[in-house]
C-alpha cells in the first residue's frame, strides 16, 4: 500500500505545472523595472538642466512678451501692446537693419573666406602647423581683449591713423563714423571666426577623394576649375552649416559692436544691434523686461525663419 500511495504522488507531482521560486520571480520583476527606469536615471541631471536654464526662461521671455513687466515688478497682461509698440519704435528699425545688414555683410565672407584659407594651409609642408596654429588663435582670444586692440588700433591716435599721417594721408574716423564703424565691427567679427570655421572645412575637405583632383588635372582642369567643380560641391553641405551657424551668430552679435562703438551704440545709436537694443531695454532697476521680452520673441523668430530658408535652399539644391 505504501508503494501504490508513493506512485499516485509521484504521479500528482508530476502532472502540476512547475512555478517559479518567489525569490526568482521578484527579481525578474526587479530587473525589469531598473531596465525602463535607468535609461531615465542617466538622462535626469541633463533634462533637468535643460528644463530649468533652457525651456522655463524661453517659456517665462514668451509670457512676459504679452505683459508691462519691469525688473522690480511681474506686471500686468497686456496683449499685443508690447509688439505694437516695437513697430512705432524708431530705435526698433534701426537696429533691426544693423543686425540684417551685419547677416548679409558677413555671412558669405565667413562662408567662403574660411574655405579658402583652409584650401591654403590643407598642404602638407614644412612649417604649415605654424600657419594653422596663427590663424586659429584669434578664436581662443578673449573677444573683449581682441576688441580692445582693434580699438586701439582704430582710434584717430591709433597705430593705422598713426601710419597713414606718416604717409600723408588724412586719418580715417573709424570710431566716429556711423558707417565706418559697423563696417569695422563686422571686419573684427570676420577676422575672429575666420579660424574656427577653417577647422570645419579642413575637416570637411579630409573626405574630398584625392583622385578627383588628380583626374581632372590629367583631364587640363585648372585650379579655379577644379575648386568649382569638385571641392564646392564636395563641401556644399559643410557650407550650409557654416552659413547657418554664422547666420545666427550674426543675428546675435552684440560684444563686438558694444566695444567698438559703445554702450550708447555709436553716434546717436545709430549702430545699435536688437541685442544691444534688448539689453539697453531689459537691464536696470527700472528696465522694461516685458518690452525686451517682446524684442526677444521677435528676434527668435527672426533667426528661425533665417534657418529655415537656409535649409529649404540647401534641399532645393539637392533636389
Amino acid at each position: 500500500m505504501s508503494t501504490s500511495t508513493t506512485t499516485v504522488a509521484a504521479k500528482g507531482a508530476a502532472g502540476r505545472p512547475r512555478t517559479a521560486a518567489p525569490g526568482r520571480r521578484a527579481g525578474r520583476t526587479t530587473a525589469r523595472t531598473h531596465k525602463a527606469f535607468s535609461p531615465w536615471l542617466f538622462l535626469a541631471p541633463g533634462l533637468l538642466i535643460t528644463l530649468a536654464f533652457n525651456l522655463y526662461p524661453f517659456l517665462a521671455t514668451v509670457w512676459k512678451s504679452f505683459t508691462d513687466a519691469r525688473t522690480l515688478t511681474t506686471g500686468s497682461f497686456v496683449g499685443f501692446d508690447n509688439f505694437t509698440a516695437l513697430v512705432h519704435d524708431d530705435q526698433f528699425w534701426v537696429a533691426l537693419r544693423n543686425s540684417a545688414l551685419y547677416v548679409v555683410l558677413v555671412v558669405p565672407c565667413l562662408v567662403f573666406l574660411p574655405l579658402l584659407l583652409a584650401l591654403l594651409v590643407q598642404r602638407h609642408i614644412p612649417g604649415i602647423a605654424f600657419f594653422r596654429s596663427a590663424y586659429y588663435t584669434p578664436v581662443v582670444a578673449s573677444v573683449v581683449v581682441v576688441a580692445l586692440m582693434w580699438v586701439w588700433m582704430l582710434d584717430d591716435r591709433g597705430f593705422i591713423n598713426g601710419v597713414l599721417r606718416m604717409v600723408g594721408v588724412d586719418p580715417v574716423p573709424f570710431l566716429s563714423n556711423e558707417w565706418l564703424l559697423l563696417l569695422s565691427s563686422m571686419a573684427l567679427t570676420v577676422w575672429k571666426g575666420l579660424g574656427y570655421y577653417m577647422i570645419i572645412y579642413l575637416a570637411a575637405l579630409a573626405n574630398v577623394p584625392r583622385e578627383l583632383h588628380e583626374a581632372a588635372e590629367v583631364d587640363g582642369a585648372g585650379p579655379i576649375r577644379r575648386f568649382l567643380s569638385i571641392t564646392m560641391p564636395s563641401v556644399r553641405s559643410t557650407m550650409v552649416l557654416v552659413g547657418a551657424l554664422s547666420s545666427v551668430s550674426a543675428f546675435k552679435v552684440f560684444t563686438e559692436v558694444f566695444m567698438i562703438a559703445g554702450p550708447t551704440g555709436g553716434p546717436g545709436g545709430a549702430d545699435t544691434t536688437l541685442v544691444m537694443l534688448i539689453q539697453r531695454a531689459g537691464t536696470g532697476l527700472q528696465g522694461r523686461t516685458g518690452y525686451a521680452s517682446a524684442m526677444s520673441i521677435v528676434l527668435f523668430l527672426l533667426t528661425l525663419v533665417l534657418m529655415l530658408l537656409v535649409l529649404r535652399a540647401d534641399r532645393k539644391d539637392k533636389d
